[in-house]
């Protein structure tokens, strides 16, 4: 339906680049060696994190397409990576951690999806009534 919604600095694909650049640096680190390209790589996939993130939201708030749920899966994985790492940070990581996050994992993932997909109905119904339908 329509044309798919323009970043606020359209015409420049700044999205698809960072893309890019970062698929780029996370395959020129892993072929010399991820353990000695350690920041190259976490550099590349975070870029291609991030780009990816903002062109499925843009898609996703302004109702073009849906993709509720890789936006609700990636702060369920930020939020177990980060308390994994904080954890880390003082003491090795037991595996029972695990067990504990993947409740509020899937806790934080169903509260995300319900809103995200709430959100994606309401932009696509005022889409659909822009385009006359």
């Amino acid at each position: 339906m329509g044309e798919r919604p323009h970043a606020p600095w359209h015409p420049l694909p700044l999205s698809e680049l960072l893309i890019l650049v970062g698929a780029i640096g996370a395959i020129v680190a892993w072929r010399r060696g991820p353990a000695s390209n350690v920041s190259l790589l976490l550099a590349g996939v975070v870029a291609v994190v991030i780009g990816t993130a903002e062109f499925t939201l843009r898609e996703h708030l302004g109702g073009y397409r849906s993709h509720t749920i890789i936006l609700a899966l990636l702060p369920a994985i930020a939020f177990h990576s980060i308390v994994t790492l904080l954890v880390l940070a003082v003491t090795t990581v037991p595996r029972w951690l695990n067990l504990v996050l993947l409740p509020l994992d899937g806790a934080l993932f169903a509260v995300l999806f319900k809103l995200l997909r709430a959100r994606f109905r309401d932009a696509r119904r005022e889409r659909m009534f822009a385009a006359g339908r």
